[in-house]
C-alpha cells in the first residue's frame, strides 16, 4: 500500500510541476483522415529558389507521419548540396525537367516521371530546363525511421 501511495504522490508532483512550467510536451498532431487536397490550397510561398507549400504532415493509421509538399524550382536552381533524409521519399514531377543526383549517379526526370529515394540516400535535384519545374514530394515515416 505504501508503494501505491508513493507512486500516486510522485505522479501528482510531476503533474503539478508540468502545470507550473506550462507543460513542455507538445499536443499530439491529429491523425490524418481520408480527403481531397485541392491544388493551390493553401497557396505556394515564394522561396529563394522557387516556391513551396506543405499539403499535409500528420500521422496515419499505419505511418508515424505522412508528409507531402509541393515545390517549384526555378531554372538553374537546385535543392541544395547533396544531403540525406532518414525517411523514404517519392518525388512525382508535375512539370519541367530535373537532373537527379543519387549518390553521384546522375539521371534526368521529366513531367510524369517519379523518383524514389531510399532512406539515407545521398541526393539532390537541379532544374536543368528553361521553365520552372514543379514536383510533389511524399515522405513516409515509420517506426523504423530514426527519430531526429
Amino acid at each position: 500500500m505504501k508503494t501505491i501511495a508513493s507512486v500516486v504522490s510522485s505522479l501528482a508532483l510531476v503533474a503539478a510541476l508540468g502545470a507550473q512550467t506550462g507543460g513542455s510536451a507538445k499536443a499530439p498532431v491529429p491523425q490524418m483522415t481520408s480527403g481531397v487536397f485541392p491544388w493551390g490550397t493553401p497557396a505556394m510561398t515564394p522561396t529563394k529558389t522557387g516556391a513551396r507549400v506543405t499539403v499535409f504532415d500528420a500521422p496515419t493509421p499505419t505511418l508515424d507521419k505522412f508528409h507531402c509538399h509541393i515545390s517549384t524550382l526555378n531554372p538553374g536552381e537546385n535543392t541544395g548540396a547533396l544531403h540525406r533524409h532518414p525517411q523514404e521519399e517519392l518525388v512525382i514531377i508535375k512539370e519541367g525537367t530535373l537532373e537527379i543526383n543519387i549518390d553521384g549517379k546522375i539521371s534526368t526526370a521529366k513531367a510524369g516521371d517519379m523518383v524514389f529515394y531510399a532512406a539515407n540516400e545521398n541526393e539532390n535535384m537541379r532544374n536543368i530546363g528553361k521553365t520552372p519545374a514543379t514536383y510533389y514530394v511524399l515522405q513516409f515515416f515509420t517506426a523504423l525511421t530514426p527519430k531526429s
